[in-house]
């Protein structure tokens, strides 16, 4: 038989243990990446591979745009080792509030204009490594 005091332990412990890997989690996230790595940057459009960019090869920032079904617009920017959205024309602007990313942590998502930009790196830059996982649809 348990006893109140047992239920209130296995509480505890279960609470712990979610909190540890929610700042697990976070500090992956939020810290930053150790050691300098090269990336590409990979933009894709309806699931389809448009253009990839090695960020590493850019020595200065310039911009271009990318237009996709229905007149719907991006205006990108590239600088060296970062990419970013300036403008959009969908209606919530995520994507441009997203800044400007250097990492493979987080890809640029523009889920009404279906263009996603996501890094890899260098290294990876095999035929097969250009394809969006799952979890960029």
């Amino acid at each position: 038989m348990k006893t109140q005091h047992d239920s209130r332990k296995a509480a505890f412990l279960t609470a712990l243990f979610l909190a540890l890997v929610c700042l697990a989690s976070l500090s992956y996230l939020l810290l930053p990446a150790r050691g300098k790595t090269e990336y590409t940057a990979d933009i894709f459009q309806n699931g389809i591979l448009i253009m990839s960019i090695p960020l590493n090869e850019e020595t200065e920032s310039r911009t271009f745009t990318i237009e996709g079904e229905n007149g719907c617009v991006n205006e990108i920017e590239v600088r060296p080792g970062s990419i970013g959205i300036l403008s959009a024309d969908c209606p919530d602007k995520l994507c441009v509030s997203q800044g400007f990313i250097s990492d493979t942590r987080l890809p640029i998502t523009c889920l009404p204009n279906r263009l996603v930009i996501q890094l890899r790196p260098v290294s990876e830059a095999g035929e097969d490594s250009v394809v969006p996982d799952t979890l960029t649809y």
